[in-house]
Protein backbone atom coordinates (compact mmCIF):
# COMPACT_ATOMS: atom_id res chain seq x y z
CA UNK A 1 0.00 0.00 0.00
CA UNK A 2 2.89 2.57 1.35
CA UNK A 3 4.61 2.19 -2.60
CA UNK A 4 1.00 2.62 -4.05
CA UNK A 5 1.11 5.67 -2.49
CA UNK A 6 4.61 7.06 -3.10
CA UNK A 7 4.02 6.43 -7.14
CA UNK A 8 0.68 7.99 -6.53
CA UNK A 9 2.06 11.39 -5.60
CA UNK A 10 5.45 10.98 -6.95
CA UNK A 11 4.55 10.01 -10.06
CA UNK A 12 0.59 11.11 -11.34
CA UNK A 13 0.11 13.72 -14.10
CA UNK A 14 -0.64 16.52 -11.40
CA UNK A 15 -2.15 14.70 -8.68
CA UNK A 16 -1.13 16.94 -6.01
CA UNK A 17 0.51 19.38 -8.58
CA UNK A 18 -0.63 23.16 -7.59
CA UNK A 19 -2.30 24.61 -10.24
CA UNK A 20 0.08 27.19 -11.02
CA UNK A 21 2.46 24.71 -11.45
CA UNK A 22 0.33 22.80 -14.20
CA UNK A 23 0.55 26.25 -15.57
CA UNK A 24 3.84 27.47 -15.91
CA UNK A 25 5.92 27.48 -18.73
CA UNK A 26 8.80 24.98 -18.14
CA UNK A 27 12.22 24.49 -19.72
CA UNK A 28 14.49 21.42 -20.41
CA UNK A 29 17.55 20.82 -18.07
CA UNK A 30 19.85 19.97 -21.42
CA UNK A 31 23.11 19.16 -19.45
CA UNK A 32 24.31 17.89 -16.40
CA UNK A 33 26.41 20.83 -15.42
CA UNK A 34 22.63 22.69 -15.91
CA UNK A 35 21.12 20.01 -13.93
CA UNK A 36 24.17 19.65 -10.66
CA UNK A 37 24.10 23.67 -10.50
CA UNK A 38 19.86 23.37 -10.09
CA UNK A 39 19.75 20.96 -7.20
CA UNK A 40 23.51 22.11 -5.41
CA UNK A 41 22.96 22.66 -2.11
CA UNK A 42 19.43 22.34 -2.44
CA UNK A 43 16.65 19.83 -1.53
CA UNK A 44 13.57 18.21 -3.70
CA UNK A 45 10.47 18.82 -1.69
CA UNK A 46 7.18 18.14 -1.68
CA UNK A 47 4.53 17.44 0.85
CA UNK A 48 5.93 14.72 3.27
CA UNK A 49 9.15 14.32 1.01
CA UNK A 50 12.43 15.64 1.48
CA UNK A 51 15.04 14.56 -0.54
CA UNK A 52 18.69 15.07 -1.96
CA UNK A 53 20.26 14.43 -5.00
CA UNK A 54 24.24 15.20 -5.04
CA UNK A 55 26.18 16.37 -7.66
CA UNK A 56 28.22 12.91 -7.10
CA UNK A 57 25.50 10.76 -7.97
CA UNK A 58 23.81 9.75 -4.77
CA UNK A 59 20.17 10.01 -4.08
CA UNK A 60 18.64 10.10 -0.18
CA UNK A 61 16.14 11.58 1.99
CA UNK A 62 12.87 10.72 3.31
CA UNK A 63 9.35 10.20 2.07
CA UNK A 64 6.08 9.74 3.97
CA UNK A 65 8.23 8.14 7.07
CA UNK A 66 10.64 6.02 4.88
CA UNK A 67 14.47 6.59 3.81
CA UNK A 68 15.09 7.20 0.00
CA UNK A 69 18.10 6.31 -1.14
CA UNK A 70 19.75 5.98 -4.80
CA UNK A 71 21.81 6.53 -7.34
CA UNK A 72 21.62 8.69 -10.56
CA UNK A 73 23.50 9.70 -13.48
CA UNK A 74 23.17 11.05 -17.09
CA UNK A 75 22.63 9.67 -20.14
CA UNK A 76 22.48 11.75 -22.79
CA UNK A 77 19.88 13.90 -22.31
CA UNK A 78 18.49 11.73 -19.74
CA UNK A 79 18.27 11.77 -15.48
CA UNK A 80 18.85 8.11 -14.85
CA UNK A 81 18.29 7.05 -11.32
CA UNK A 82 17.77 3.79 -9.20
CA UNK A 83 15.98 4.34 -6.46
CA UNK A 84 14.53 2.22 -3.32
CA UNK A 85 11.94 3.68 -0.94
CA UNK A 86 12.33 2.05 2.43
CA UNK A 87 13.13 -1.89 1.56
CA UNK A 88 10.64 -1.18 -1.94
CA UNK A 89 13.16 -0.98 -4.81
CA UNK A 90 11.41 1.00 -7.30
CA UNK A 91 13.98 0.00 -9.91
CA UNK A 92 15.60 2.16 -12.37
CA UNK A 93 14.14 4.86 -14.77
CA UNK A 94 15.39 7.41 -17.26
CA UNK A 95 14.11 10.58 -17.05
CA UNK A 96 13.49 14.39 -18.55
CA UNK A 97 13.79 17.01 -16.02
CA UNK A 98 12.23 20.47 -17.09
CA UNK A 99 12.41 23.56 -14.63
CA UNK A 100 10.03 26.07 -14.40
CA UNK A 101 11.20 28.88 -11.56
CA UNK A 102 11.34 26.62 -8.38
CA UNK A 103 9.63 24.27 -9.79
CA UNK A 104 11.53 20.73 -10.93
CA UNK A 105 9.65 18.00 -13.08
CA UNK A 106 10.45 14.56 -13.70
CA UNK A 107 8.81 12.68 -16.74
CA UNK A 108 9.52 9.21 -16.40
CA UNK A 109 10.16 7.04 -19.28
CA UNK A 110 12.49 9.00 -21.22
CA UNK A 111 9.60 11.91 -21.34
CA UNK A 112 6.84 9.61 -22.40
CA UNK A 113 5.48 8.73 -18.87
CA UNK A 114 3.97 10.19 -15.61
CA UNK A 115 5.94 13.78 -14.20
CA UNK A 116 6.31 14.82 -10.53
CA UNK A 117 6.94 18.14 -9.65
CA UNK A 118 9.08 18.91 -7.08
CA UNK A 119 10.14 22.21 -5.35
CA UNK A 120 13.97 23.24 -4.68
CA UNK A 121 14.52 24.93 -1.65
Amino acid sequence: MRHILLIACLLMPGALAPAAAMAQTFQTVASRAEFVQLISGRHLTRLGIKVGVSPEGGISGRAFGYPVTGAWERKGAYFCRDLYWGSDNLGANCQIVRISGSTIRFISDRGTGEFADLTLK
